[in-house]
């Protein structure tokens, strides 16, 4: 749920923080007072279009912030922001939105810096928005099979990924015979640049790590003179009259001298004397090190030569020898595929064929599960909608699946049904589509069925409706309520609204109002006492003058709701 909300700076709000609750949350006001205002804040927020148009006049940029509460442990959006690499701590997420003056956003997740597209991807799971004229999601027919398989939950997701696995193979297969099938020209080059590139590498014959031990030769070559002079050094320091081994050599035969007289001392004889034949050792390794040495000049003009042929390499095939190598086996392999081509594409189409197979009866098996779900979806509609007096409308989810011939393009990740919900609300008028069907009131109805269903499968933690009630008066206005506050079980609904049956029912009633302060307009949110509802369904009843009749309809609009609630 969205549990707070701060506006900074946007539109006609200077500075406001509102603090939302469970259950239905209604927010009422004059017109322009700036309801809308605060859910444009949220869709905003949510990764929606925005624009330096919505800064506040005067100012340089607007803040948007909202902390959203997650219980379910399998909520879907920790999924998407473990994919994102954003972290989810004690249920949490916040969401930030700065707009400049420059027409730039600048978005966060949980303190993480992320584009406005990333946004919406994790804002899609958080808040769902539904205004009189923008129902996007249920209006767009490209959205109705992923409504219909949300509708289905494990039923579907278990066939699907029973599908996809299959799919994923022919997929793959029908790519590969794609390609082998190009024109004879286009596999003729393809053949020439991939025996070249073999050549090339095949010719440098490189040994795996070679390019990591010649840059450690070229260091040890060019710095020839500084190893030589300091190995010298060192082995002088230590052999020689009066150098360190013979004084080490003095203070051991001191000690040896004196070691019979207590163990303390023999002790220190032994330390001595492991030391010296220690560094005698050490002394003669630094000796065969520097007979060892060898300065050769065009060594060094090899190791240099080398290198650059192996760079060369690197910037066209891979970033070390051992990517280049891989890339050489597949490209190898690749020309053995084009050379052999005709075996190669008789044994690809006897995999697709086998794999094809498979593959229908799984799309099969999705199709039939899907359209026993369509029919129960249809009933549960038909219900919903007979509750918002539309006995007389009838709903159908239309399959349009592509004939069993047109393998090429038929089958796609999700299937082959191409499904769409077709709507008619008067009889004897045919089936059409649900975006070329209704208007004004009964589009607010039949969103408000369809989203009454969908929302209990969906895993949306807000539902916001944006005057979805307008055009609807009396009973249908009761059963609207009635509906958004049943939704309200399963999600937070934020609503905005003009209808008194609506607010009656809010669990959490918010008044907002503008005030006129040092010539410049601000917007306030104020959550009503029990008496205070009353005096707003009221003006919400008689309009401008609140009358004592006004107030007792009220009180007996909420003594109804309450019924209605228990």
């Amino acid at each position: 749920m969205l549990a707070e909300l701060s506006i900074k700076n946007f539109a006609i709000i200077e500075s406001l923080s509102i603090s939302f609750e469970k259950g239905l949350t209604v927010l009422t006001g004059e017109t322009g007072a700036g309801k809308s205002i605060i859910i444009d804040a949220i869709h905003l927020l949510a990764g929606g279009r925005g624009s330096a148009e919505f800064i506040r006049y005067g100012e340089k940029r607007a803040e948007l912030e909202g902390l959203f509460l997650i219980d379910e442990l399998d909520h879907p959006v920790y999924t998407k922001c473990e994919e994102l690499g954003i972290d989810v701590n004690d249920g949490m997420i916040i969401l930030r939105r700065d707009l400049t003056t420059s027409g730039k956003s600048i978005c966060r997740i949980n303190g993480k810096l992320v584009t406005i597209a990333i946004l919406r991807e994790v804002g899609q799971y958080l808040v769902d928005i539904h205004g009189q004229h923008d129902n996007q999601e249920l209006m767009n027919d490209e959205n109705h099979l992923k409504l219909l398989d949300q509708y289905g939950g494990q039923k579907i997701t278990k066939a699907l990924e029973g599908y996809l696995e299959i799919y994923k193979q022919y997929d793959a297969l029908r790519k590969k015979i794609t390609q082998l099938s190009e024109n004879e020209q286009e596999m003729a080059h393809r053949l020439d640049l991939l025996q070249f590139q073999l050549d090339e590498i095949t010719n440098a014959n490189l040994q795996p790590k070679e390019d990591e031990l010649l840059q450690e030769e070229k260091i040890q070559i060019s710095n020839f003179e500084k190893i030589y002079e300091s190995l010298n050094n060192s082995y002088n320091s230590l052999h020689g009259e009066h150098r360190g081994l013979d004084w080490v050599g003095h203070a051991m035969s001191n000690l040896e001298e004196i070691a019979s007289i207590n163990s303390n001392l023999k002790e220190l004889s032994e330390v001595v004397s492991n030391a010296y034949y220690q560094l005698e050792d050490l002394s003669y390794q630094v000796r065969n090190e520097l007979e060892s040495l060898e300065f050769d000049p065009e060594r060094l003009n090899y190791v240099e030569s080398r290198l650059n042929e192996i760079n060369h390499l690197k910037r066209k095939y891979g970033q070390s020898v051992e990517e280049i190598l891989i890339y050489s086996a597949k490209i190898e392999e690749e020309l053995d595929t084009i050379k052999n081509r005709d075996n190669h594409l008789s044994k690809l189409q006897k995999e697709l064929d086998s794999v094809l197979k498979d593959l229908v009866l799984e799309a099969n098996n999705l199709t039939i599960i899907r359209k026993k779900l369509a029919n129960v979806l249809t009933e549960e509609i038909h219900k919903e909608l007979k509750e918002l007096y539309m006995d007389k409308t009838t709903f159908e989810v239309k399959f349009i699946t592509k004939p069993l011939s047109d393998t090429e393009q038929k089958f796609t990740s999700t299937g082959i049904d191409n499904v769409e919900f077709y709507l008619s609300t008067n009889p004897g008028e045919p089936l059409k589509p649900l975006n070329k069907t209704a208007s004004g009131g009964e589009l607010s109805r039949i969103m408000l069925a369809m989203k009454s269903i969908f929302s209990q499968h969906q895993g949306i933690t807000s539902i916001i409706f944006d005057e979805v009630d307008t055009g609807v008066s009396g009973r249908v206005a009761q059963a609207i309520a009635e509906k958004i506050y049943r939704v309200s079980n399963g999600s937070q609904v934020l609503c905005i609204t003009h209808l008194p049956q609506v607010a009656a029912m809010a669990d959490t009633h918010l008044y907002i109002a503008k005030e006129i302060k040092d010539g410049r307009t601000k917007t306030s949110v104020k959550p009503l006492e029990e008496t205070e509802k009353i005096k707003e369904i009221g003006r919400m009843i008689a309009g401008a003058q609140v009358t004592e009749l006004s107030k007792e309809h009220a009180k007996e609009l909420l003594e109804l709701a309450n019924t209605s609630k228990r």
